[in-house]
């Protein structure tokens, strides 16, 4: 079963690194930033540890429906504060079993307190369909009497 850090190898050079934002900073410039950079989500990070995580499911619920501004709201006031956490040793499965159960779109990944990456609900199930499409291989090749 593939872990997260083998995950995180095969995610491409613009998405390996998590974009992050301070929960002082606007929300303003969070939107802009997932804008900008055609992501769903952003880490909020405060001396190196994640504190929260702001979503444009928060920016809609927290900002739009209740009709407030943008530009003079920190991200601290619409952040998502309980932010669910997997390391590097965690396989894609149970990644999939939290966000599942926890109905999240976005796992931060920490090691040592240090963040890693961000894996989308996308990720794992691009990675879940590919592991799925290894295993018939495999089957199809036992099945031939070419595997030992």
């Amino acid at each position: 079963m593939t872990t997260v850090a083998e995950l995180l190898k095969l995610k491409d050079e613009q998405h390996r690194t998590p974009h992050t934002i301070g929960p002082d900073q606007m929300v303003i410039d969070a939107i802009t930033l997932m804008k900008k950079e055609n992501i769903g989500a952003v880490l909020v990070v405060q001396g190196g540890k994640v504190v929260g995580i702001v979503s444009e499911r928060d920016y809609v619920r927290k900002m739009e429906l209740e009709g407030r501004a943008s530009a003079g709201t920190p991200v601290s006031e619409i952040m998502t504060h309980d932010v669910q956490t997997v390391t590097s040793q965690h396989t894609v499965q149970q990644c999939m079993n939290i966000m599942t159960n926890g109905r999240l779109r976005h796992l931060p990944v920490v090691d040592d307190e240090k963040l890693m990456g961000l894996l989308s609900i996308g990720d794992l199930v691009k990675e879940a369909i590919a592991e799925q499409r290894r295993l018939i291989e495999k089957m199809q090749e036992y099945i031939r009497g070419e595997s030992y």
